[in-house]
Order: structure tokens, then sequence, then C-alpha cells
């Protein structure tokens, strides 16, 4: 079998060598496709296995990677687009035609088929037409206004999404070490329990009762660990990253209470909040559209110039032409007068949504200061009875260790310590939710 080697200089080249020129070949081709492709060398992923993300990070990846803002940024494009499509009224149209034609005419002037050419190329401008472009293009750039506006919607629902995913995710796990804490906890009761049983301190009750907890324990410790497993997966879907490698989240339940006004809050969502915005976007929209509308009761004026070739045979015959037409609407069955009242039906219609919008608004940022405030009272209870829960168990254990007390103690004081850390760490959590709540409410991202 002959071996193929490369020649340099008449000398064989050793095998290592030719392995490093193939592993730089092979680098420069994919360089090469990379750059043909557009995507850009030696790209990271968004989220690396292993990584710390806090809130604002996730934000950052949901505002890149959602398909819901991939969607709003095409919307925007498009209506992009139509805006220069109502400006192409501002400029001269340019037509080329050309035709042929074969036929055989029944008379006896002229016996056979006949032959005609003919080509042409037309010019018309749009010299006035009373503003009717000009309402056009303003009506598609306040709808691009409205889009836009959208699109800034869109995003806030997004970063909604991903804050209650994210303390979703924070709660978990604070229930998961609450439960595996109660779990130890249990543990140590019923090793506890056994070695009193085997001494003959305590009997056999005080062992059966300690495994039942236990196993209670265990199942609610897998419960929380589920659901853990849960709150993750929910986060991915909220960044838009379903496939996301494993990473860890910053622990930010820490929180400053803050005093809200109604009034001031109310204020800045009824400047600030992007619904909003677009539904007077649109209503602005629908005003001149009445004005477009009743643009047809008007004439056009426009110029038109041509140049042609026509005739049966080559070379054809030449000539030009130059005028203006002036077309003005005497009659168009009333279809201008329903135009007109479809476009104020419209606007009705949007000042309606604006009212319902406003009430909707206020609605939000009163519950969301609400929700604020007895969140913050909760926090504080939770607090105490977390403080009280623990003491309890303490005297509970110190009962028991000297044999004064009973397993039902324990295990009443066990339970209560955990039901007071979960009311606390959902009392957190409902806090953490009702500040972004009220973010979104006010149009704050």
């Amino acid at each position: 079998m002959k071996r193929r080697l490369i020649i340099v200089r008449g000398k064989k080249m050793p095998r290592s060598v030719r392995r490093k020129l193939y592993q730089g070949f092979t680098v420069c081709l994919i360089a090469v496709c990379t750059l043909l492709l557009g995507l850009p060398a030696g790209a990271e992923e968004l989220i690396r296995a292993g990584e710390t993300l806090d809130l604002q990070g996730c934000v950052a990846i949901a505002l890149k990677k959602h398909p819901t803002v991939t969607a709003a940024l095409n919307t925007l494009q498009v209506n992009q687009s139509r805006v220069g499509q109502a400006k192409a009224g501002y400029y001269p149209q340019l037509n080329l035609s050309s035709s042929y034609t074969r036929s055989d005419p029944a008379t006896t002037s002229k016996t056979g088929p006949r032959d005609d050419y003919a080509s042409g190329v037309t010019l018309s401008q749009n010299i006035y037409d009373f503003e009717k472009t000009a309402k056009k293009v303003e009506i598609q750039e306040l709808n691009l206004d409205a889009v836009r506006a959208d699109r800034e919607n869109v995003s806030t629902q997004i970063i909604l999404g991903v804050k209650q995913a994210y303390y979703g995710v924070l709660r978990a796990q604070r229930d998961r070490d609450v439960a595996a804490e109660t779990l130890r906890q249990f543990e140590q009761h019923l090793a506890q329990a056994k070695g009193f049983f085997e001494t003959g301190l305590k009997p056999k009750f005080d062992v059966t009762k300690g495994q039942v907890d236990l196993g209670n324990a265990r199942l609610n410790f897998l419960k929380a660990e589920n659901a853990l497993q849960l709150a993750g997966r929910t986060l991915n879907n909220a960044m838009g990253v379903p496939n996301a490698p494993p990473y860890t989240i910053e622990d930010n339940f820490a929180i400053g209470k803050q005093e809200w006004n109604l009034d001031e809050a109310l204020r800045r969502a009824y400047a600030t909040r992007p619904d909003l915005l677009s539904l007077l976007a649109k209503k602005k929209s629908a005003e001149q559209s009445v004005q477009l509308a009743k643009k047809d009761y008007y004439p056009v004026l426009s110029g038109n110039a041509g140049y042609n070739w026509a005739g049966e045979n080559f070379p054809l015959e030449r000539g030009w032409n130059v005028g203006a037409t002036l077309s003005v609407p005497l009659f168009s069955g009333f279809s201008t007068k329903y135009q007109v009242d479809e476009a104020r039906a419209n606007l009705d219609i949007l000042n309606a949504n604006e009212d319902a919008l406003r009430q909707s608004i206020r609605l939000e940022v009163e519950q969301a200061i609400l929700n604020l405030k007895e969140s913050a009272e909760r926090i504080t209870v939770a607090e105490i009875t977390e403080k009280q829960a623990e003491e309890n168990l303490e005297l509970a254990n110190g009962r028991y260790t000297a044999g004064v007390g009973n397993p039902i103690e324990v295990t009443d004081a066990l339970v209560a310590v955990n039901n007071a850390k979960t009311a606390y760490v959902a009392a957190l959590y409902d806090y953490r939710i009702a500040e972004a709540s009220l973010e979104k409410a006010m149009g704050v991202k």
C-alpha cells in the first residue's frame, strides 16, 4: 500500500508537521464558513454550565432570546416598511410596457393575419391631492409609534415573568432548605427516642411516633425538591432558553421596604405605561384617519408623460405625450360618507378603550400597593413568629431530654418552626412579587 507524503524542497515532511497543517487548514476552513454564514467566531453561550446569574442577567437573556420579543421586533420592521410605502406617493412612478398582438380582422380591407407591436415608457407624478399622501404618511408614523410602545409593553411583560420565576426559584430553594432542616431535626429526635427506649427511659411509642414523623418529613422534602426543579424549568422558559445548562442564581430576597404614594404612582403609570402610550398613538392615528377619509371629497391633480413605439413592422413609429389630469369625485355611491363614519366609530372605540385601560391601570397600581403593605406587615409578624417557634422548640427539646416531655410536644414544636419559616419565606416572596407588579403597573423597567 502506497502512502502519500507531502514533499518540501525534496524532503519528506514528518507526520507531526502534516497533522498540524491539516488542523490549521481545518480551523481556517471553519473560520471562513463562519464568516460566510454571518456567525461570530468563538461565540459564547448565553449561559455557561455552573454560572451564577443575578436578576439583571436573567432579564437581559430574556430580552434577547425570548421568542415574543423577536416577534415584536419583526412587527416593528413591518410597520417601518409601511411608512416607506406611504411615502412612495411623494415620488414619481415610472413604468415600462411592451406588447405584441397577432390578429386576423374580419374585414375585406386587408387579408391575412396582422402583427402589432407596441412599447412605451410612462411617467406619472402626483402634483396635488389636498395632503392625502401626507395624511397617509402621518397615520403610518403614528402606527409605528404605537408598535414601538407595544414592543416596550412586551418587554415589561417578559421582565415581570422573569422576576416572578426568579423569585419563585428563590422561594423554592428556601422551602427546600427548610424541609431539609426539618428532616434533619426529625432524624435527631428519632435517634434520641431510640436511645431512650433502649435504656428503658421511654416507651416504644416514642420510637414509632418518631419514625412516622420522619417519614412525613421525607415526603415533604421530596415535594420541596420537586417544586425546586419545576421552578427552575419555569425560569428557563421565562428567559426563552428551555435547554439551558445547570446554573445557580443569586439569593437577593433581602428587601428594603419602600412607601409608595398612590397619586405619585398613578401619575408615573399614566405617563410611562407602554400599553397606554400605544393606545394614545393609535387614537391619534384614528383621528387622522377621519381626516384622511374626508380627503376623498376633494379632487386630485396629477401629471403624466410618455414615450412609445408602435406599428406593424420594424422600425416602429415613435411618439410622445405630456399632460395633466384633474380627477374630481362627483358621486361615489356614498362610499366616502361611510368611510368617514367608519373612521369616526373606530375613534370612539379607542376613546372607550382608553377609559377602560386607565381604570385597569388604577386597579393594578392600587392592588400592588396594597399587596406591598400587606406583605411587609406579614414579614414583620413572620419574623417574630419564627423566633417564638424556635424558642418553643428549644424548650420542647429540653423537656424531652430531661425526661419530663413527650414526643408530641417535640413534633408540634418542629412543625410550628417549619410552618413559621415557610410563612416567612412566603411573605418575602409575596413582597417581591408585589414590588415587581407595581413596577410593571407603573411601566418601570
